[in-house]
Order: structure tokens, then sequence, then C-alpha cells
């Protein structure tokens, strides 16, 4: 079954909702918790990644350069079914974010998928077919 948790400081509160109706605290676990948190630069950045996953129109374009590989604007664009202009876009975000890497060649951009991309493109995905079932 569960273990035995020690509370400490448990006084009775009268809120209803999602919130606890007691206050109540296990000391020695949310401080450890707190104290091994990830520093606010690296939230802000794993953030910024995972909310440039949220756009239909950037997903649609890293799940092309993960199946297409190396991909110009141009290429995305027809299979996003957008403007080059705004894929054009949604590419600069997902590469502000190191979820993809460009390079010239030429007059083309060609795009790719960073492996931290595919990472996260990968869970996103894997929530999202368990959320289907």
């Amino acid at each position: 079954m569960g273990r035995a948790i020690a509370r400490t400081d448990v006084r009775v509160k009268a809120v209803t909702g999602d919130t606890c109706d007691l206050l109540c605290l296990d000391l020695s676990r949310a401080e450890a918790l707190r104290r091994s948190r990830l520093a606010p630069e690296q939230l802000a950045a794993a953030a910024d990644a995972a909310r440039a996953l949220g756009d239909p129109t950037r997903l649609t374009v890293a799940l092309a350069l993960r199946d297409g590989g190396e991909l110009c604007v141009c290429d995305l664009a027809w299979v996003v079914e957008r403007s080059d202009k705004l894929v054009s876009h949604h590419a600069r975000a997902l590469r502000a974010a190191g979820l993809v890497q460009s390079h010239r060649e030429g007059k083309m951009v060609l795009y790719e998928l960073t492996a931290r991309g595919a990472r996260l493109l990968d869970a996103t995905l894997s929530a999202t077919a368990e959320v289907a079932r």
C-alpha cells in the first residue's frame, strides 16, 4: 500500500475546488524537491522548446523534417500547405528554440531537425497517442 508520510504544520483551511482542504506540507520531501529543481534559465529553455511545438504549423514543419530529412522552405511550404514566408517564420522559431538547424547552400536555406528536436517531437507525439487511446 502507500507509505506513511509525516506531515508538518497541518491546519484546517476552508477552501474548495482544486486545492487541498488542509494546509499540509511534507517539509523534508518538498525541500529536497525545491533544492533539486532546474535553474530558471534551464526551465525557460525547456518551456521555449515545448512552446515551439505548441503551434500546429510548427508541429507539421517538424514532422516533415523528421520524415523527409533536410528540406528547404519551398519543400516545407508545399508539405504544410502554407506560404513560404509563413513557413520560414515558423522554421526560424523552431531554430531559435534549438529544435531545428539550418544552413545555406547557394540561394537555398535548408533545415533539418536536431537530435533535441527529434526527442521532443517523439515525446509530444507519444503523449498525443496515449491521449487518443
